[in-house]
Order: structure tokens, then C-alpha cells, then sequence
């Protein structure tokens, strides 16, 4: 096949985010073999399947000289393997044949939970969305809407900057001591109180296991609980739209307060996040940024007289 340096591969109920497809492979050699994918977030699936194995589901690229080699085996590799399930348990175990390790890509999602992606997806990894999986499984993204379109809302941004949406930034209201995380394109966080970037990039278990009854411990990675305390509970403000203004070369997004629940009563004596009527949040376009040190964006809380 002519001009071809890579094969990818998907589920029918993958999205794909194609320039950050082309990002992320840009990065190797494509005459060289290579196996690039991610594991599952379930450390049992993991277990059950291989940590060693790109899940179909998140997807998966392999360089055209590798596929050349594994079509020549791949019809008598299989059938050594009768007790594996999925094509891409099987793959991985042709791939073990012709001695070619997985390569680790984090923007690849498999996504075998359930429940609400807000803990995910607003503590993105500093690497470009690859894709999205189960999303017929999980809540829709934005509240208040179908699947479909809290998908078609988030493609607002995807046009705009895709190699930045999800990319979590991290700043702090040293007047008012709060902590704000802004997954660009995304949500914006208010929390009370002076919460480290350790945490802060740690997702919230706002979801579940694939495996219902396991606990937090079943994760292959790190998690933190959703509070219960009543001052500690996030702000939480999704995208409402995004523009670009040519005249300043940025992108302006505006950020809506969650109606969906309400913040219970807070007893501390400190400045509430609650009269927030929106955010605006000011960047520009920068393909690299995922290649930087985490930056901080331009932040208008509208109702207060100051910018972060």
C-alpha cells in the first residue's frame, strides 16, 4: 500500500480525536516496529486480559512494517491461542511472537467504567485526547443534554485547539484561598482551601469500577475519594462555548455553573465560589503546549473584580 505508515484500530463505538491521532504517532518512527496503545483503567480487566495488551476499545497503531510482518503469521499465530478473547487479546499475542512490546500513549481510553467521567477527564494527563471509549455506557459528558450532543458540544473546542482540550491547568486565589483546576475546552473547579497540585492531577472517583462491587484498590491507577465534607465539595463549571477572536489571536471559552446539584451550606468564614455567575477562561492556540511545563491560562470570574 502506497503512502501508508500506520494501520489503527477501533471499536464501532470509538471516537477518535484524528489530529492528536497524528500527533502522537508523529512522535516515532514509523520504519521501525511499533505497538502503540494503552491498558485498561480496571486493574482486573488488566489482570484477566494482560497489562502487556493495547485494549481494542481505547484503540490502537501499528507501523506498517510491523503489520507486514504480522500479516505474514497472524493466521497460524491465532490459532495457537483458541482461549484468548477479542482481536485485541490476540494481537498482543502475536505481537509477543515477533518480540515487540506495547508503547504507552495515557491519551488512549479504554474507559471501563461507568458512572460520571467528570474525575477523569477533568484531571486529564499533560498528553493530547487520542480517544474516547464507552461512551454509551457512561453519563454524557455535559449535563443536561443526550450523549450525542454533549459530544457535539465538546467538538467546539476540538475545532478550535485539539491538541490542548482536557489539558488540566492548575492555579491559586491567594486573596480569596482557593484552589482552581481548568481542564481547557472542558470544566473549570473552584475548591476552598489551598489543595496541592499532587492532588489536584489525581482524578476524583466520580465513576465506577467496571467491575461494580470492586473498590478503589481494583484502579491500575491512582484515585482519590469524593469528598464529603460540605466546604470541600468543587465548584464545578462546564464549557458553555467557545470562540476564537481573531483580533487577539486567543480563544475565548465561557464556563457555566453545574445546575445539575446544588453545593451544600458551608460553615467556614471564607469567600464562597457560589455567586459566580460564569468564567471566562483566555488562551491561545499553541499545538506544543502538551510538550511545556503545565502553564497557566488568562481567568475571568465574572461577578469579581479581578483576573487570575
Amino acid at each position: 500500500m502506497k503512502d501508508v505508515r500506520w494501520f489503527v484500530m477501533g471499536d464501532d463505538d470509538t471516537v477518535f480525536i484524528v489530529d492528536n491521532v497524528v500527533r502522537i504517532l508523529s512522535k516515532y518512527d514509523h520504519r521501525q516496529f511499533y505497538y502503540i496503545g494503552s491498558s485498561s483503567e480496571s486493574h482486573v480487566q488488566n489482570i484477566y486480559f494482560s497489562y502487556a495488551m493495547a485494549y481494542g476499545g481505547g484503540g490502537f497503531a501499528i507501523s506498517y512494517p510491523l503489520a507486514e510482518q504480522l500479516a505474514k503469521m497472524q493466521d497460524q499465530c491465532i490459532q495457537r491461542y483458541p482461549g484468548l478473547y477479542g482481536s485485541d487479546d490476540r494481537i498482543q499475542a502475536c505481537m509477543a511472537e515477533l518480540g515487540v512490546p506495547l508503547t504507552r500513549e495515557p491519551g488512549f481510553h479504554q474507559y471501563d467504567v461507568y458512572g460520571d467521567l467528570l474525575g477523569l477527564l477533568g484531571a486529564h494527563p499533560i498528553t493530547p485526547l487520542v480517544s474516547l471509549h464507552h461512551l454509551d455506557v457512561v453519563e454524557p459528558i455535559f449535563p443536561r443534554t443526550t450523549r450525542v450532543k454533549a459530544l457535539q458540544h465538546l467538538m467546539q473546542s476540538i475545532r478550535l485547539d485539539s491538541a490542548n482540550i482536557m489539558q488540566q491547568s492548575i492555579c491559586y486565589d491567594k486573596k480569596r484561598y482557593w484552589s482552581i483546576s481548568v481542564s481547557w475546552g472542558y470544566v473549570v473547579q473552584i475548591l476552598r482551601g489551598v489543595i496541592s497540585p499532587r492532588e489536584l492531577e489525581m482524578p476524583t472517583r466520580t465513576f465506577l469500577n467496571w467491575y461494580r462491587k470492586a473498590d478503589y484498590t481494583a484502579y491500575a491507577f491512582n484515585t482519590r475519594p469524593v469528598t464529603k465534607h460540605p466546604c470541600q465539595k468543587p465548584f464545578v463549571f462546564y464549557m458553555r462555548v467557545s470562540r476564537y477572536d481573531r483580533s487577539k489571536k486567543q480563544i475565548i471559552g465561557v464556563y457555566s455553573p453545574n445546575q445539575k446539584s446544588r453545593n451544600p451550606t458551608c460553615r467556614w468564614k471564607m469567600d464562597s465560589p457560589e455567586k459566580i455567575d460564569s468564567i471566562v477562561v483566555l488562551k491561545r492556540p499553541d499545538p506544543q503546549r502538551w510538550q511545556k511545563v503545565r502553564c497557566f491560562l488568562f481567568l475571568f470570574l465574572i461577578s469579581f473584580p479581578f483576573i487570575i
